[in-house]
């Protein structure tokens, strides 16, 4: 059929659009294609290796529960060389240098947690590797720098630990005074909540005569 004067201009008009930017819709189609094909090929690669990393921190966990200590290193190396983005990482970390602390190895724990602290992904493990290393630096006597650490700056939530742990250091140090404010502050910045830990300081509290 053929088509009127006024549908000829339109289809001119439009041919006349699509000349001058057709080219540019292409590429932008083309463009969010392939943004989109991207972002998706991002989260399978992402999915892979969340399988991957959880793989291997079930079999460092399961290592660690079976004192399996060549299993436990094997596991816990490639985690962290494989998939050291992963919150797996750092909790295989954690995991490991609470391994190694119980059977007295210091130097390996301590490593473990200062990858955590280099490479952990939230402030959340930094600051339980920290605290823990702190426990880690007391047993070695090195008092000092187990204080610094403690002096940190970390999360409300973990002021009652750190307080604790800071009391600890400093009956090391025959600090008795400076300790028991350390413990007073632990059970005041415990709340109500967790009463294993308020009596735990409570006792190491009333040891020194309150």
């Amino acid at each position: 059929m053929a088509l009127d004067l006024e549908e000829q201009e339109q289809v001119a008009e439009l041919r006349a659009w699509w000349n001058q930017f057709g080219s540019l819709i292409t590429a932008a189609i083309v463009a969010a294609c392939v943004a989109f094909a991207g972002w998706q090929g991002w989260r399978w690669y992402e999915r892979s290796q969340a399988a991957q990393a959880g793989g291997l921190f079930e079999t460092l966990a399961h290592a660690a529960q079976a004192g399996d200590a060549k299993a436990l290193r094997d596991a816990g190396g490639a985690l962290l060389e494989n998939f050291p983005r992963t919150m797996y990482a750092s909790m295989g970390a954690l995991t490991a240098a609470r391994f190694y602390f119980d059977r007295n190895d210091l130097k390996s724990a301590k490593a473990q947690l200062q990858w955590v602290l280099e490479h952990g992904r939230t402030d959340d493990v930094r600051d339980l590797a920290r605290l823990r290393l702190a426990n880690v630096l007391m047993d070695e006597k090195a008092y000092d720098e187990a204080l610094k650490l403690l002096d940190e700056k970390h999360a409300a939530a973990y002021d009652a630990e750190y307080a604790a742990a800071k009391g600890d250091v400093l009956i090391a140090k025959n600090q008795p005074a400076e300790a028991k404010a350390a413990y007073r502050l632990a059970l005041d910045k415990a709340g109500s909540g967790n009463n294993a830990f308020r009596e735990s300081v409570r006792m190491r509290l009333e040891a020194l005569g309150g």
